[in-house]
């Protein structure tokens, strides 16, 4: 599981592609699961957690940069 420190260090295009991965991984999981063959079910939350953290440090960027143009008006 990534913490947010990790993940602020990472730049837009290598979080939107671990986003890619891990979702991957998901639905992986998923169907794991739906057969009855997933021996660590907690790993689909910290993956799902993970995501979010990943799209909040996105979000944040994101209103940051929005925030600074506003100011510059």
């Amino acid at each position: 599981m990534m913490k947010v420190e990790e993940i602020r260090k990472l730049t837009d295009e290598e979080i939107n592609k671990k986003i890619k991965e891990t979702k991957v991984e998901l639905f992986e999981l998923r169907l794991k699961q739906s057969t009855g063959s997933l021996d660590k079910p907690k790993k689909i939350n910290h993956l799902r957690k993970t995501v979010a953290r990943m799209k909040t440090v996105l979000n944040e960027r994101k209103l940051m940069e929005s925030g600074e143009k506003d100011g510059e008006k």
